[in-house]
């Protein structure tokens, strides 16, 4: 068989159809970057034709945003999992950002490329608006617990420390820094911060 030849086609259900297709798709960004991403390249390369991916996915836009959703889906649904099961609120902002920074190291080549394209972009606003503010709303919970803050103080300085592990993330997905340190300084920063805080309220108080 030839590198062009198609691969034999197998039967599968419809879910893993899809998923065989984000798959791949996911393998042609990571491998030879977006621009390699067609319709006509995905069915021939997973060996159906061009148009049950048109089935699957109505658009090349619709598959590309689905595939975001999917990468950012499994981090989140990880993340919340790693928050659960925190044994403090130090553990959870450690395990939390050693996951993210874990995706951003080995997938984050993959997102970063789906968000330069300006309409995948457009279509997932919502979506990470809402992701942001879930995040938010959870963190500034936690942050409540542990360290007493009023409410409008939490949300500032939650929304303000978030940008802590978002630069990390770009150190770690740059190679300047490896997950573990990053994952240490984040911890340090936030926490200190936020014990800092609660601290300087207890003396004013």
């Amino acid at each position: 068989m030839t590198a062009s030849s198609p691969r034999k086609r197998t039967r599968l259900t419809p879910e893993a159809r899809r998923e065989q297709i984000l798959d791949e798709a996911a393998r042609l960004i990571l491998e030879e970057g977006l621009h390699a991403v067609s319709m006509e390249r995905l069915a021939r390369d997973v060996g159906i034709s061009k148009g049950l991916v048109y089935n699957y996915f109505p658009t090349r836009d619709a598959l590309l945003t689905e595939l975001l959703r999917r990468e950012q889906a499994e981090l989140r649904d990880r993340g919340m999992a790693k928050a659960l099961k925190a044994s403090s609120f130090a553990d959870m902002i450690r395990q939390t950002t050693r996951l993210y920074l874990e995706q951003t190291r080995d997938r984050g080549a993959l997102i970063a490329a789906l968000l330069s394209d300006p309409s995948v972009a457009r279509l997932m606003e919502e979506d990470n608006r809402l992701d942001r503010d879930r995040n938010i709303r959870y963190c500034v919970r936690a942050a409540r617990r542990e360290y007493d803050l009023p409410l409008p103080l939490a949300i500032s300085v939650v929304d303000m420390l978030m940008a802590i592990t978002g630069r990390a993330g770009r150190q770690v997905a740059q190679g300047l820094m490896d997950v573990g340190p990053a994952t240490e300084i984040c911890v340090e920063l936030i926490t200190g911060a936020l014990a800092n805080l609660d601290r300087d309220r207890d003396v004013r108080g």
